[in-house]
C-alpha cells in the first residue's frame, strides 16, 4: 500500500489547498475539542462544502478530538453525537482514553487514531492501543527510525504515522504547562500561546550544575534570546528512509499556518514521494516559506547527547522567509482575467511569482490590476475585491507571492 501524505487543514480554504497540492488526506478540527483552538477550524456552515469536496476528491478526512478532556468537556462530548455524525470523517484522532468508548459506541464503522499527544513511542504501548481498537498510532516525535521499525515489526497490523515537517514543542510530545503558567492559555486545551517561542532576556550564562563545562550558548539580538524554542522539523531528504521504517502516513504540521505554507510544503513532499525528477525545484520553496532553522529531529538519534542533530538550539534568531504571501488565484472571469483572493497588498508593476501544484514557478510584472467593472487599479489591498489580467497561463488555486528584502522577522 502506498504511503499516505497527510496535510493540515485549519479551515476550508486550507483544506482545498491541501488536496489541490497533493495531499492524500487532511486532518481538521471542529470548534470544540481540537488542540488548535485558534486555527479557525470548521463550523456547521462548512459541512455542505466539506461533504461535496470529499465526494469530488475521494480523499480522506481525519477529525482531531485530541484535547485532554476535563469532566465537563467529556460530558459535553456525549451531547454532540448528531453534530459530529454530520461530518464525513474517516477517522477520529484522540489522546484521552476516556473519549474512546464514545467513538466505539456511536461510530463503530469509523477508525480511531491515537494522537501524538499520548506520547506512544514503544511497541508494548502500541500493542495495547491496537488491542483497544486503535487502527493507527501517531507516534511521539521522540521516536527514532529504529524505534519505528521495531514497533512495526512487533505490531505489524497497526498503522504508524509520524510528523515529518513543521514546528516541534519543547515539551514531551506537546504535553506542556508553560503556556498555561505564563499566559493562562493551556496547550492541553487547544489554546497554546507558544510561550517557548517568545523572546526572553537572560542575565546569566546557562550551565547545568551536574555537568560543568556543558553550556547552552545564548545568542542575543536586541537584548533577547529564543533559548526555549526548538528548530523546525524537516525530513524532505529522508522520505525513502521514512517509508522503509514502516510508516503508513507522513504528517505535516501547520493547521495555524497560511495556505501558502500548506501549498508549498504539501507539494514538496508529494513530489518527493512520487520521485519527481524535478524535485529540487519544488524542495527549494521549503526554505523560502516562513520557518525556523530546520532539523531532522529525533529520527536519527535521541538528541545532541548521543551525537545527533540538536533540535533545541537554533543558531539563527527568529523565523526565516524570503517571500511575502500575496494570496491566490480565483476563478477565470474573462480572457486572461482572474479573480484575486488577496491576502496582502499588491501594487501594479511589482514582480509577482505564481506557483501551482505542478508548476514550480511563473512570474510576471507586465499585468493589469482591475476592479469589478474592469477599470485599472494601482493597488489591491487585503480582503478587497480585485482582478488580474495577464498573459501568464494561470489556473484557479495558484498561489501568488513576491520576493522581499527582509530575510528575518520575529
Amino acid at each position: 500500500m502506498a504511503i499516505e501524505l497527510l496535510a493540515p487543514a485549519g479551515n476550508y480554504e486550507k483544506l482545498v489547498t491541501a488536496f489541490n497540492y497533493g495531499a492524500d488526506a487532511a486532518y481538521m478540527g471542529l470548534t470544540n475539542f481540537s488542540l488548535r483552538a485558534n486555527a479557525g477550524n470548521f463550523t456547521e456552515k462548512d459541512i455542505e462544502n466539506v461533504i461535496a469536496l470529499k465526494k469530488e476528491t475521494g480523499k480522506k478526512l481525519y477529525c482531531t478530538m485530541n484535547i485532554v478532556f476535563k469532566e465537563g468537556q467529556i460530558e459535553k462530548l456525549h451531547t454532540m453525537k448528531d453534530e459530529i455524525a454530520a461530518w464525513p470523517f474517516d477517522a477520529y484522532i484522540v489522546s484521552d482514553i476516556g473519549a474512546v468508548p464514545f467513538f466505539r459506541k456511536n461510530f463503530p464503522e469509523k477508525e480511531i487514531h491515537l494522537s501524538t499527544q499520548a506520547s506512544c513511542i514503544n511497541s508494548e504501548a502500541a500493542k495495547m492501543y491496537y488491542d483497544m481498537g486503535f487502527k493507527r498510532v501517531i507516534l511521539g516525535r521522540e521516536a527514532t527510525l529504529d524505534d519505528i521499525k521495531r514497533i512495526k515489526d512487533k505490531v505489524p497490523e497497526l498503522e504508524l504515522e509520524a510528523f515529518v515537517h513543521g514546528a516541534m514543542c519543547m515539551a514531551y510530545s506537546g504535553r506542556c504547562i508553560l503556556s498555561a503558567h505564563l499566559s493562562g492559555r493551556s496547550g492541553n486545551q487547544g489554546d497554546c500561546s507558544h510561550t517557548c517561542r517568545w523572546n526572553y532576556k537572560m542575565h546569566y550564562a546557562i550551565e547545568e550544575e551536574e555537568r560543568p563545562g556543558l553550556y547552552y550558548p545564548i545568542e542575543e539580538q536586541d537584548g533577547y534570546t529564543t533559548i526555549l524554542s526548538s528548530k523546525d522539523l524537516c525530513m524532505i531528504d529522508h522520505v525513502k528512509e521514512l517509508e522503509d521504517a514502516g510508516l503508513s502516513s507522513l504528517k505535516i504540521e501547520g493547521r495555524m499556518k497560511s495556505i501558502y505554507y500548506v501549498a508549498v510544503v504539501t507539494r514538496a513532499y508529494r513530489k518527493a514521494l512520487d520521485r519527481d525528477p524535478e524535485m529540487d525545484k519544488f524542495k527549494r520553496d521549503l526554505f523560502d516559506v516562513s520557518h525556523r532553522e530546520y532539523t531532522t529531529g529525533f529520527f536519527f538519534s535521541k538528541g545532541p547527547v548521543e551525537g545527533g542533530d540538536d533540535v533545541s538550539r537554533p543558531t539563527s534568531y527568529g523565523y526565516e522567509r524570503n517571500y511575502t504571501f500575496l494570496g491566490s488565484i480565483g476563478e477565470k472571469t474573462g480572457e486572461n482575467t482572474y479573480r484575486l483572493n488577496c491576502k496582502n497588498q499588491i501594487k501594479a508593476g511589482q514582480n509577482i511569482e505564481f506557483i501551482g501544484p505542478d508548476v514550480p514557478l511563473l512570474s510576471a510584472s507586465n499585468y493589469m490590476l482591475l476592479d469589478k467593472d474592469g477599470f485599472p487599479l494601482l493597488q489591491i489591498d487585503h480582503g478587497k475585491e480585485g482582478y488580474i489580467k495577464t498573459d501568464v497561463p494561470l489556473k484557479s488555486g495558484y498561489i501568488m507571492r513576491r520576493e522581499q528584502t527582509e530575510e528575518k522577522y520575529v
